[in-house]
């Protein structure tokens, strides 16, 4: 064979190699496991309500119509239910506060993500049910104070795992306005995200190491928690809505949802330690 044609099928198997791989590549930052499916959010109140529900509400919609998927929301605990539950992909506590669910709807919902499901908690979806163990372990932590007067303030954030596709597209560190929790119970499995630099605001109480954002898996289901969603205007921060969109598609990108896993025997209780005012 002349060099000629070995040179043209060197170059001609190196431009396969690379067409395959851009095809991969393509496929992975398109993949859209959201696509097609339902999510629920849900906005019940029994403590402290933010003004941003509807905010976050009109956000969430917009996020659907934009990647294909599905979503109805609701302050009714009654949909907390085996059947009900199993038409969606992901749940989302939109700044929820204190006791929302039941029992029965508790062990609905914890057989929800142990046959799979996605959980998004926003902002006070960590305060909420102090009195189930469980979901705090899900949540990764409870509410336990926040800044005084002001309440809402700028800090400075640092990211801290550049390859979640929730934090990937983020600057190494930057300033946002919003309400910062402190967190008690705070879970030692999650992988925090992002924290804030107590430094550069003020009334923090959790020192050097104080998360705003984290992921984990637990108990069968993925789960993707962010503090961001005080205010009005974060719903509206293109930097915000990426963050959640793809905190949800990694929630989501978990094994498909399947009853047949293991059902909840659900949970022992621990006395109520308190709720945001």
């Amino acid at each position: 064979m002349s060099k000629t044609i070995k040179s043209f099928y060197h170059y001609f198997s190196l431009a396969i190699v690379f067409m395959m791989v851009c095809t991969t590549l393509s496929f992975a930052q398109t993949s859209n496991p959201l696509k097609g499916k339902k999510i629920l959010v849900f906005s019940k109140t029994k403590g402290f309500r933010h003004g941003s529900i509807p905010s976050g509400i009109a956000a969430f919609k917009e996020l659907g119509k934009e990647n294909g998927f599905v979503v109805d929301t609701t302050e009714n605990s009654d949909r907390f239910n085996e059947e009900n539950l199993k038409k969606y992909r992901l749940v989302v506590f939109l700044s929820t506060t204190g006791d929302v669910l039941d029992d029965h709807q508790q062990a609905a919902f914890e057989r929800f993500i142990q046959a799979g499901g996605g959980f998004v908690g926003i902002h006070a979806a960590a305060d909420t049910e102090y009195d189930w163990p469980w979901y705090g372990k899900l949540v990764g932590g409870y509410f336990a104070s926040h800044p005084g007067n002001p309440n809402v303030q700028v800090g400075k954030m640092h990211v801290h795992d550049k390859n979640h596709p929730s934090t990937s597209f983020m600057e190494e560190s930057f300033d946002r306005k919003d309400e910062f929790y402190d967190f008690k119970s705070f879970s030692p499995d999650v992988k925090v995200l992002v924290t804030v630099d107590e430094k550069t605001y003020k009334d923090g109480k959790m020192g050097d190491f104080h998360p705003m954002s984290w992921y984990q898996e637990y108990d069968g289901g993925r789960v993707f928690y962010t503090n961001w969603g005080h205010t009005n205007e974060t719903f509206s921060e293109p930097l915000v809505l990426k963050h959640l969109i793809e905190g949800m598609k990694w929630a989501a990108s978990g094994s498909d949802v399947d009853y047949q896993k293991k059902k909840s025997g659900h949970k022992s209780h621990q006395k109520k330690t308190g709720s945001q005012e």
